[in-house]
């Protein structure tokens, strides 16, 4: 079963010819951003929900225990708030290789504070993926996050690091809010 999408994702040309454009951040490119960029802004994009629906194999998982992570569903009237970054095309060779697990590049309207918007770029991990998990009972995916680990670190501080980054740029939302909230405590903790 293969779950690498860099050659697919190199097929998307939909910004190649541009200087740069928008990469919309939902999950850890809010937080974690390891790659370079021209500028960073609070922004949002209409009718997707973040939901904790893919499985992570190659960071905060592994192959026999998947981690769950940040992918997006269309849902008519939602908002989803993230972080909007102004990148070159050159970075989407090393954004292709750290979304390679099930992710696709789409294009989508990112909207900013003052009103305007753009067009950019989302990461878009569908039902359409082999690492895909789906929706399950929220303490089931609770529990699935509290015990996965991979080579990037647990995925309990991946849920918790996406909780804090939203909290700071004053976004509430339930779907991370309610996981966070049902994480068993760590070893040691009372």
């Amino acid at each position: 079963m293969s779950f690498d999408t860099r050659a697919q994702n190199r097929a998307m040309t939909h910004f190649d010819e541009h200087d740069s454009f928008w990469l919309f951040g939902y999950g850890s490119l809010i937080w974690k951003a390891d790659f370079a960029f021209i500028e960073r802004r609070p922004a949002l994009i209409h009718g997707w929900a973040r939901r904790f629906w893919q499985g992570s194999h190659d960071h905060r998982g592994t192959p026999v225990r998947p981690g769950r992570v940040a992918t997006l569903v269309r849902q008519p009237g939602a908002l989803c708030h993230g972080m909007a970054y102004r990148i070159e095309p050159a970075v989407l060779a090393q954004l292709d290789l750290r979304e390679k697990n099930g992710y696709l590049r789409e294009k989508v309207a990112v909207h900013f504070d003052d009103g305007g918007a753009e067009d950019g770029l989302i990461y878009l991990a569908t039902e359409h993926n082999a690492a895909f998990l789906g929706e399950a009972p929220l303490a089931e995916m609770a529990a699935q996050i509290a015990s996965a680990h991979g080579p990037s670190g647990s995925n309990r501080e991946y849920l918790l690091n996406l909780a804090q980054a939203l909290a700071s740029q004053g976004v509430h939302d339930d779907h991370v809010s309610m996981l966070a909230a049902l994480l068993p405590p760590e070893e040691g903790e009372c």
